[in-house]
């Protein structure tokens, strides 16, 4: 229960600003002080990995969408993870679907690194 409302967190996080993303400051933390834990499955190895969340990046360089809910039992999802081509090591984007460009990259979105950890699991990190 305590992942699903860090999970509620990270993505209200994530989403949830009409401003544009900035880069730098701290990593977000947990209630107890701990760096947020997420899972994220990836779509094309059908695997979930465990993550931590890092900080907020600049809109530059390469990066790979993430996207709130859309994997099973309403996990972050992506389409590549590591060994797959496309895969470009925890670069993240989310689409913020009330502002900007639906679909596409803008200034609007959320850019950070969240790196995926471990070999990956049929079921979901505890």
């Amino acid at each position: 229960m305590r992942r699903i409302a860090l999970l509620a967190a990270v993505v209200a996080m994530l989403v949830g600003s009409a401003a544009p993303a900035l880069a730098g400051g701290p990593p977000p933390r947990d209630e107890d002080g701990n760096r947020v834990r997420v899972t994220v499955y990836v779509e094309s190895q059908g695997l979930f990995y465990d993550s931590i969340v890092g900080p907020d990046l600049p809109m530059k360089g390469p990066f790979q969408q993430l996207r709130p809910g859309d994997g099973p039992g309403g996990t972050l999802a992506t389409d590549f993870g590591p060994g797959d081509p496309g895969y470009v090591g925890g670069r993240w984007w989310v689409d913020n679907p009330t502002m900007g460009v639906v679909g596409e990259m803008d200034e609007y979105d959320h850019f950070f690194s969240c790196p995926l950890l471990g070999k990956g699991s049929a079921t979901p990190p505890v």
